[in-house]
């Protein structure tokens, strides 16, 4: 793809738009960035492209230039029925996202993976297990890193690991991975999407440019995952916690299995990972799958699996405070990963105090319900959707409201017990009150350390400068609970 002397427009000066841009710009083209957002109010790195002749545009983006670009580059955020890129398309421009961008210019092989839940985990764990194993790999994607960025380091004998939203999939056209994975579709986005089939056909979208050279790796056990194998030109290939399958990876009991041509092959024990929950089984059975394929030795791999930790955010433990655990979940943004983050801890002794809300996907709670009444000791909830949230499932649980992640914090180690969880799992998005789930779990972790030196130090809250909204609390939760002292 050449873009040298093209007029190029790039939607949104985030982290991908801005990679686009510098990309675009070194490459000849003539390059404008957009976004909503005030000048002002971008970042330090999207504003100083100013500087390396980039063109800055914030608000909307007037007719007249719509009419003259040939290239339009959005990135996720931006919905691909808003009407600049609908004007665009009429006007002739050619309208692709940062992931297609870069699949133009990328060498070696692509493995892509996506899902409702557990993309992030399954595709740092692949991209593990394909370097340990010696082949030249780099992650990239949803993951954090643009893929763009790493086209410069892609090189024709290596493998490019990318995790892809639903979004970035809406924009590809060309883009094909030897490799594709699916774990999961769930309901999510319903904030964005017109129905949960429009969300399901932009995640089937990973596998429209395959040839039956390639492999498609699916979930056995999600009911729309496994219905798309008989349609794809791809050879299948599967996996599942819940039965025996002839081709692809099975748990049996507690161990990995995987079936070969003189009988079968246990790869490893479920007991020897670091990563806890059933849904954690199935994004290593889909990282193993990958790995297999890609020609990772299974000795090698084991070797990592055993090794590798839980991704920052996606249930990490935090720490133990007199016998109550804390855990980060903050990248449960979706009801479906809340309750595989909640099924994670249905074989522990003790209870789970459960701090839940944001802003919300349009999306029911319901699903939770069961779960909450049987493991859910009380419900902390917080943000826009607090509201909703205690509609929907206040009879299944007790509940108070959080005004702020400090306040969560302490309520929720106040309604704990010994053995008890305290799990941060909201179940919807973070932009209420954090510019990400990242900065909500930062958050999160600070005011759980903050709650940790005054317990040790046993120093009265107010003396250690607890929030205006605790102050006036503080009786009360040192009567109720005498941790807090």
């Amino acid at each position: 793809m050449e873009v040298a002397g093209k007029k190029v427009l790039v939607m949104g000066a985030a982290r991908s738009g801005i990679a686009c841009a510098k990309f675009l710009l070194a490459g000849g083209a003539t390059v404008a960035l957009n976004d909503a957002k005030p000048f002002e109010k971008w970042s330090a790195e999207a504003q100083a492209l100013r500087g390396e002749g980039v063109g800055c545009l914030d608000g909307d983006v007037p007719s007249w230039l719509l009419d003259q670009i040939e290239l339009l580059v959005i990135s996720p955020g931006v919905p691909t029925k808003a009407i600049p890129i609908r004007y665009a398309e009429r006007a002739g421009a050619e309208v692709i996202g940062e992931v297609e961008l870069a699949s133009r210019y990328l060498k070696g092989r692509i493995v892509a993976i996506t899902g409702s839940n557990g993309k992030t985990t399954t595709t740092q764990l692949t991209g593990e297990l394909l370097k340990d194993a010696g082949l030249p790999t780099q992650v990239g994607g949803n993951i954090g890193t643009p893929l763009i960025s790493l086209v410069e380091t892609s090189r024709d004998d290596g493998w490019t690991v990318v995790e892809l939203s639903s979004f970035q999939l809406e924009t590809i056209k060309e883009f094909h991975p030897a490799v594709a994975a699916v774990l999961n579709v769930t309901p999510n986005h319903m904030d964005r999407y017109e129905s949960f089939t429009d969300y399901a056909a932009a995640k089937h979208r990973i596998f429209m440019n395959q040839t039956p050279g390639d492999l498609a790796v699916l979930n056995a056990d999600d009911e729309i995952v496994s219905s798309w194998g008989a349609g794809l030109r791809a050879h299948v290939s599967s996996f599942s916690v819940k039965r025996e399958l002839e081709e692809g990876l099975f748990l049996r009991g507690r161990e990995i299995v995987v079936p070969a041509g003189d009988g079968e092959r246990i790869l490893m024990n479920i007991a020897e990972m670091k990563l806890r929950g059933l849904h954690n089984v199935e994004n290593v059975l889909a990282a193993l799958s990958v790995g297999l394929a890609c020609g990772a030795s299974p000795e090698s791999m084991r070797e990592t699996v055993r090794r590798f930790e839980p991704v920052e955010h996606r249930l990490e433990f935090v720490t133990e405070i007199e016998g109550v655990k804390f855990y980060n979940d903050s990248k449960a943004t979706s009801v479906d990963a809340t309750l595989k983050a909640l099924e994670a801890f249905q074989d522990d002794d003790g209870k789970v105090v459960l701090i839940l809300g944001g802003r919300g996907k349009k999306a029911p709670y319901a699903p939770l319900a069961s779960l909450v009444r049987e493991k859910v000791r009380k419900l902390i909830l917080i943000g826009e959707d607090a509201e909703t949230i205690a509609e929907e499932l206040g009879e299944c649980a007790t509940f108070e409201r959080g005004s702020d992640m400090r306040e969560a914090v302490a309520l929720s180690f106040q309604a704990a017990e010994e053995g008890d969880t305290v799990l941060l799992a909201p179940a919807c998005a973070s932009f209420d009150m954090f510019d990400s789930f990242e900065h909500r779990g930062r958050v999160f972790k600070e005011e759980v350390s903050s709650l940790e030196f005054r317990v040790s130090s046993s120093k009265p809250d107010q003396e250690l400068g607890a929030a205006p909204s605790l102050q006036s609390e503080n009786s009360k939760l040192e009567t109720r609970n005498p941790k807090l002292k």
